[in-house]
């Protein structure tokens, strides 16, 4: 069995940990076909290895002083700056170890799968190892002047594969490296974890009204400030915020000015989520494009919430219109536009028959998304560019 070795930089830190975990469960499928090992930066109290869900991880370190590995968790690498900006000095150290890490287990690997072209595939475009590399949002969007944009298009054109999780990355991976073919291969989600038998009534003490539910990081491309206006013109609704981030403090008082039930329920575990998502009535994905260019890769949550039997409002940003047709299996809005979002939020909690369809509808989309199914599409990738290595 060929030995795969997954490199990211988002990735939960312990068993039950509130951290995205769709590169485990990426790993998790993939484990069918190969011999997989994650490898991933460190972080104060997580092992430096251990077997997760069956999956062997390893997280190296990457600065003398262990308390200080702060980088990468919670949340993403760029907002982790952004809360301190001292942290970027840790930048450099990141680079530098993953690339003696990647060294110590060379030998232990036949090929390798990078998650974001920066760290992991830039870093990876400076060993002799066949990779391919995966952009997903931000890494492909910023950061795109200069050496760093040099560095991203080595990594790119050195690569036996390139995918991205949306053909808005797609065409914008082009921009940086016009030659190269770009596949687009999104990430899934695991549907034996979600469903409407999860729904538990008045879990949010709402009463009577309809829940409306954001989940995600609270930083500036999620958008929650414009559901949070919207929510002024929502009669008989609450709204419920799961995660945390950079702007919760200025979100909670910018929801004291607005005269609408809502609640900040903070970081929530991968299990607590199952019910979240089918104890509420409407999910709403109001993803903008950050002023760093940082946008929305695809948006698994939005799928999450989809195979949880929910509807959709979304806006049409990045990679979500890849997975969201208007009025078919979701409702679109523009990028910071509370009064549309208002609007075809109402539509979903008053039209009791629209809710069905497009609920329905979009149960029926995340079906594609079974991460079973990305898994044989990235197996004959790799495979493919193995043999012809």
């Amino acid at each position: 069995m060929k030995r795969l070795l997954i490199t990211g930089s988002t990735f939960p830190r312990w068993e039950g940990d509130s951290e995205p975990r769709f590169i485990l469960d990426y790993a998790k499928a993939m484990s069918e076909y190969y011999d997989v090992t994650v490898m991933v930066p460190a972080f104060p109290g997580a092992k430096k290895r251990e077997v997760l869900d069956g999956i062997k991880v390893i997280r190296y370190h990457y600065f003398p002083i262990h308390k200080f590995e702060t980088l990468c968790y919670p949340g993403a690498i760029a907002a982790r700056i952004k809360q301190k900006k001292i942290r970027i000095i840790l930048v450099p150290f990141l680079f530098i170890s993953l690339f003696f890490a990647l060294i110590k287990v060379k030998k232990q690997t036949d090929f390798v799968h990078a998650h974001w072209l920066i760290p992991q595939g830039i870093v990876q475009s400076m060993l002799k190892k066949p990779y391919i590399v995966t952009g997903h949002g931000g890494d492909v969007t910023s950061l795109n002047k200069g050496f760093i944009k040099k560095l991203k298009k080595k990594c790119i054109e050195k690569a036996v594969a390139v995918t991205c999780v949306s053909k808005y990355l797609k065409t914008e991976i082009e921009k940086i490296s016009p030659d190269t073919q770009v596949k687009v291969l999104s990430m899934g989600v695991d549907l034996s974890n979600f469903g409407r038998e999860n729904r538990k009534e008045n879990f949010f003490n709402q009463e009577d009204k309809k829940v409306v539910l954001f989940v995600g990081r609270l930083a500036e491309k999620k958008g929650v400030r414009y559901l949070i206006e919207a929510m002024n013109d929502i009669e008989n609704a609450k709204l419920v915020i799961a995660g945390d981030g950079t702007l919760r403090q200025e979100l909670e008082e910018l929801a004291k000015t607005v005269n609408a039930d809502i609640e900040f329920i903070g970081s929530v575990t991968h299990n607590q989520l199952k019910t979240i998502y089918a104890s509420a009535d409407v999910f709403v994905m109001p993803s903008v494009t950050g002023k760093d260019g940082d946008i929305e890769g695809l948006g698994l949550v939005m799928l999450e919430a989809m195979s949880s039997g929910l509807p959709v409002v979304a806006s049409r940003s990045g990679g979500i219109t890849d997975v969201i047709i208007d009025g078919e299996n979701g409702l679109l809005c523009e990028e910071k536009n509370s009064r549309e979002l208002s609007l075809k939020i109402s539509q979903l909690l008053n039209d009791s028959d629209l809710n069905e369809r497009i609920a329905k509808a979009g149960f029926e989309t995340a079906q594609r998304y079974d991460y079973k199914e990305i898994a044989k599409a990235y197996k004959e990738l790799i495979d493919k560019v193995g043999d012809n290595d």
